[in-house]
């Protein structure tokens, strides 16, 4: 059984507005998300900014309400659990944010932060908490006097370690990497993930990497989920991603990005055309006003999520 099984997910939010503030339209963030995260794995999500991953990430560890769909995690249906309920699955689940300054606290020292959920959700006694602390920084490339600082006082990277540092002291075994290493420079990209990645294997941890960069999901997990205004559009393994994508949009994504051999002059794939809006998301394929081999059924009907092969799933009327 996997440790994560989502089901026709959707997160929808609602638009108001006029005199009486009712809902005027919605923005389609998720539309019907299906796939399973097995244990020890690491999935990566990818697509353009605006795509839903980061979305999707939140919904499935309920910091967003869904709309619709089921969330089975380790067997057990949470989309629909109260707050109360939830707790349990709250020490299980925890989320890396994409910004490590905004979502620490700016008034709270490095260890006043690990404490507060510490003490919450009671891991260690009081007499073990300072203990417990100071292996936590340790563990994440951090000097020991960095307890007694403030956010503000880090680098970008080093608030990046210590937002992996609150997500590991609860234990969990699933963990939402939101872009943790967008906001970083390239030279410490490559730290905070040989970090993440040396901790993946010490605890055991399974991963869900969300990422608009193709080559950080290759390097790093073992499948890749790429997704377009809200859909899945393809499912196949990060090994030879390149030989083995078949849908235009991922195709386009690998052509996107920069060549690392300075002799090769290929040029760079450029997506024509604009993102349609996801307040009305077309009733085919989403990416049928840009891909340049759609035909007039791509463009009336939907295609579904189809297993081409083992481990390799994608949503085209036009790959075989």
């Amino acid at each position: 059984m996997p440790l994560l099984r989502v089901k026709d997910l959707v997160k929808h939010f609602p638009v108001r507005g006029g005199v009486f503030n009712r809902v005027i339209k919605k923005v389609h963030a998720v539309n019907g998300v299906s796939f399973d995260v097995e244990r020890g794995e690491v999935l990566g999500v990818v697509g353009e900014s605006g795509c839903g991953k980061s979305t999707l990430g939140k919904t499935i560890i309920r910091l967003l309400e869904p709309t619709s769909g089921t969330i089975q995690y380790d067997g057990t249906d949470i989309s629909t659990m109260r707050h109360v309920e939830l707790m349990p699955f709250r020490r299980r689940m925890q989320i890396i944010f994409q910004d490590p300054y905004s979502s620490l606290n700016p008034r709270l020292t490095v260890q006043a932060l690990l404490r507060e959920a510490i003490r919450f959700h009671r891991i260690v006694g009081r007499s073990e908490m300072d203990e417990y602390i100071v292996n936590l920084i340790r563990k994440v490339g951090l000097r020991v006097d960095a307890r007694d600082k403030f956010p503000h006082e880090f680098s970008g990277g080093q608030r990046q370690r210590i937002g992996i540092a609150r997500a590991l002291a609860l234990h969990p075994e699933f963990i939402v990497a939101d872009e943790p290493v967008s906001a970083l420079d390239v030279s410490i990209q490559a730290q905070v993930l040989n970090l993440m990645m040396d901790l993946k294997e010490e605890f055991g941890l399974t991963l869900l990497f969300v990422s608009h960069d193709l080559k950080v999901i290759e390097h790093f997990c073992h499948r890749v989920v790429v997704m377009y205004l809200g859909f899945i559009v393809e499912v196949l393994s990060s090994e030879r991603v390149h030989e083995r994508a078949q849908h235009p949009y991922t195709k386009a994504l690998l052509g996107a990005n920069p060549i690392d051999d300075p002799d090769d002059r290929r040029p760079l794939t450029v997506l024509q055309g604009d993102v349609p809006s996801p307040f009305d998301p077309p009733t085919g394929c989403a990416f049928a006003g840009r891909c340049p081999i759609a035909e007039e059924r791509c463009r009336h009907e939907r295609p579904v999520l189809e297993r081409k092969k083992a481990g390799h799933e994608v949503a085209c009327w036009l790959v075989e």
